[in-house]
Parts: C-alpha cells; sequence; structure tokens
C-alpha cells in the first residue's frame, strides 16, 4: 500500500512541474531568437521580426557598414530576401527568408574568393542586424 502512494505522490509531482518546464522550455525559445551561430560559409541565425523588416535593418547596417549594394532579390511571395553588395575584396551576401510570423531566418555569407570566406565579418554584419531590432 505505501508504496504505491509513493509512486501517486512520484507522478503528482512530475505533473505539477511539467508545466512549468514547458514555459521554460518556450522561453528558452523564444530567447533564441537573435542569437548567431557560425554556419560553413558564414554566420546565420534567427532575427526578431518579419522578412521586410529584418531586410530594412539589413540595408541600414549595409550603408553603416560601407557595403555597396550590388542586387536584390524578393520571391515567394516576400518569403524570401536576398541582398549582394561588395566591401573591398568580399562579396556579401544576406539571404533572409520566414521563419515564422514573428521571426526571419538569416544567413550572411562574405566571400574572398571561389575557395575562401570570412566568417568573422559576416558573424559582425548578422550580429549589427540583430542589434538593430
Amino acid at each position: 500500500m505505501r508504496r504505491t502512494s509513493t509512486r501517486w505522490a512520484a507522478l503528482a509531482v512530475v505533473a505539477a512541474l511539467s508545466g512549468p518546464v514547458a514555459g521554460c522550455v518556450a522561453a528558452a525559445a523564444a530567447g533564441a531568437a537573435g542569437a548567431v551561430y557560425a554556419t560553413t560559409r558564414g554566420a546565420g541565425g534567427l532575427v526578431p521580426g518579419s522578412v521586410d523588416q529584418v531586410a530594412a535593418r539589413a540595408q541600414t547596417v549595409m550603408k553603416e557598414m560601407n557595403i555597396t549594394p550590388a542586387a536584390e532579390k524578393t520571391e515567394t511571395a516576400g518569403d524570401k530576401h536576398e541582398l549582394k553588395g561588395k566591401q573591398g575584396d568580399l562579396d556579401i551576401t544576406i539571404q533572409m527568408e520566414r521563419s515564422d510570423s514573428a521571426t526571419t531566418k538569416v544567413e550572411v555569407t562574405a566571400r574572398k574568393n571561389l575557395a575562401e570566406w570570412d566568417k568573422d565579418y559576416a558573424k559582425e554584419v548578422l550580429t549589427r542586424i540583430v542589434k538593430e531590432s
């Protein structure tokens, strides 16, 4: 009899804790928006805001960092947006894609030549886009 009541008590504790834990997981996921991570060729991250909002911030950052605009492309009814530019010997590409209604997935690359990428510069560009939000 005692063993059964101990199990029920343990289950009650697990049930009571599952609500707050789920809330913490959701909060952690929300906090992950804006985090910058390295990719094979540059930097990526989830940025708060719509694709249009993030694209506007990216254009501001390009001006601040003296990146000369070279091309701009929008696809999939605005769910994808791409900016290209030049900074010295670097070809900069900023790709933005709608992740959900509140965040945009952004990837930045800074290519020196066919085989070399400046990941640190790409990370700096993305970090500034995130800070603009």
